[in-house]
């Protein structure tokens, strides 16, 4: 099981508080995707974004976040150690 872990590691990382935070968003937008991801969950306090368009900004989300996590990867597998910095 160790090995398959050193394989796929998490997109998320924790921040100083303890939340988990997706590689390239902020906490804002980690649950807003995550709110969008469950689209019969009741939306959470403060969060604003268009109703009438929520795939739009799952797509925009996803793509920003596979982004970094794909620059990450490449980084680590050319052996170069970048630290995890939140946005």
């Amino acid at each position: 099981m160790t090995q398959a872990m050193r394989d796929a590691p998490r997109r998320y990382i924790v921040d100083g508080t303890g939340q988990r935070v997706l590689f390239g968003l902020t906490i804002a937008e980690t649950i807003e995707f995550e709110t969008l991801d469950k689209p019969d969950a009741p939306l959470g306090p403060g969060l604003r974004f268009d109703q009438n368009k929520p795939g739009q900004r799952w797509l925009e989300l996803y793509a920003k976040h596979e982004r970094a996590w794909r620059n990450w990867m490449a980084d680590r597998r050319a052996g170069r150690e970048v630290p995890l910095v939140l946005n």
